[in-house]
C-alpha cells in the first residue's frame, strides 16, 4: 500500500460554525498544533531494549512507524536491526502491508540499510494462502485492488485473477494503490450487486485493515477505509443482509499473530509498535505482551482508551 507499514485509526474531521458573541473569545486550540509522544500513564513502566531483550524469547517489530517511515529509516533502527541480528535473537517483522511481497519489502528496507532477510517478514498478504484454503477458494475468479505484488499474493493462494468489469468470486481489496481509483471501484461494485442481485456468493477478503496512514504531505486513506466504503453502499442496498462484511486479516486480528506463533513455536513474545489498535489492542487479545514506541501517528490519551489499549511498557528510544 504504498508507504504503509503498519496500522492507523481513523479521525472524521468537523466543520465548526459559530455565530458572533460581541465580548467572548475562543482560546486556540495549541494541542492541534504540537506532535505529542506517547501519553503519559501512572503504572505503566518505561523500558528499553536491553530489557526487552532479557525477558522475551522473540520481539514482533511492527515496520511503518517503528523502523521506518516515507523518508527512510527511523533513527536507531538500523542499530536495533543490527543488534538482533548479531546476537542471533530471534525476531519478525509483521506489518499490514499487502502491497509488497516479503522480497519487495525486504530489499526496500535493505536500501534504507536494514539488515533485514525476507524471511523474517510476515505480512497481511501472506495470509491469503491460509485464507483461500479454509475457504476453498483454489480457483476462485478473484478482482484484486491492489499492486501487481497484491495480484501476485492472490495467486499465490490459489485464486484466478479477473478484471472488475468480469464477473467475479472474490473481492480482495489490498492496497489503495496500483488501479484507477474511482472507475475501479465502481466497476467492482458494480459487478457486487449484480452477483447479490443473481443470488450468487461472493467472498469479501480484506488482508490491510489500516484505515489510514501518514503521508509526507499529511494523510491519506487506506484499504481499510476503501473496504468500509463497500460496506457502506452494501448495507444501503441490501439491509436485509448482514453477512456482506469484509473478512479482515491483518492486525489487530488474529491471523497475523498466530502465524508468528506458529513460526516460532513460544508465546514468550512482545509486540513493539506504534498503534494502539493495531499493535496494542491486538497484541492484548492474542494474550502478548506489548511496548509503545514514540513514532509513527499518535495515540489517543489513555485516559479515553480501553484497557485492552494500555501497553505493557513505553519505549522512548530504540537505542
Amino acid at each position: 500500500m504504498g508507504p504503509t507499514d503498519g496500522g492507523w485509526s481513523t479521525t472524521t474531521p468537523r466543520t465548526c460554525w459559530a455565530a458572533r458573541r460581541p465580548t467572548r473569545r475562543r482560546r486556540p486550540r495549541t494541542d492541534r498544533l504540537r506532535r505529542p509522544g506517547p501519553p503519559a500513564v501512572t503504572g505503566i513502566p518505561a523500558t528499553d531494549v536491553a530489557g526487552l531483550l532479557r525477558r522475551y524469547e522473540v520481539l514482533l517489530l511492527d515496520a511503518y512507524g517503528v523502523l521506518v517511515n516515507s523518508a527512510g529509516a527511523l533513527p536507531g533502527a538500523a542499530e536495533l536491526v543490527g543488534q538482533l541480528n548479531a546476537a542471533g535473537k530471534p525476531y519478525y517483522i509483521l506489518t499490514n502491508d499487502a502491497s509488497k511481497l516479503p522480497t519487495t519489502a525486504a530489499a526496500r528496507y535493505q536500501g534504507y540499510g536494514l539488515a533485514i532477510d525476507a524471511e523474517r517478514i510476515i505480512t497481511s498478504g501472506l495470509l491469503l494462502e491460509q485464507h483461500f484454503a479454509a475457504h476453498h477458494l483454489a480457483g476462485a475468479r478473484c478482482v484484486v485492488l491492489g499492486t501487481e505484488d497484491s495480484r501476485r499474493y492472490v495467486e499465490r493462494a490459489g485464486g484466478e485473477i479477473v478484471q472488475p468489469h468480469e464477473s467475479f468470486d472474490v473481492l480482495v481489496v489490498a492496497d489503495e494503490f496500483g488501479y484507477p481509483f474511482l472507475e475501479t471501484v465502481d466497476l467492482a461494485l458494480s459487478g457486487l450487486f449484480r452477483a447479490i442481485d443473481r443470488q450468487r456468493p461472493v467472498h469479501l477478503v480484506l488482508p490491510n485493515p489500516d484505515l489510514i496512514y501518514p503521508s509526507p504531505h499529511g494523510f491519506g486513506i487506506a484499504s481499510g477505509s476503501i473496504a468500509l466504503v463497500f460496506e457502506a453502499a452494501l448495507r444501503l442496498r441490501y439491509s436485509h443482509r448482514r453477512d456482506l462484511r469484509f473478512t479482515r486479516l491483518g492486525k489487530p486480528h488474529a491471523a497475523m499473530f498466530t502465524e508468528a506463533l506458529r513460526r516460532t513455536g513460544t508465546r514468550n513474545m512482545v509486540m513493539i509498535g506504534d498503534q494502539l489498535e493495531a499493535d496494542i489492542g491486538g497484541a492484548h487479545d492474542f494474550g502478548l505482551d506489548s511496548v509503545l514506541v514514540d513514532t509513527g501517528v499518535n495515540a489517543p490519551p489513555f485516559s479515553a482508551a480501553p484497557a485492552r489499549l494500555h501497553p505493557t511498557y513505553l519505549l522512548r528510544s530504540l537505542t
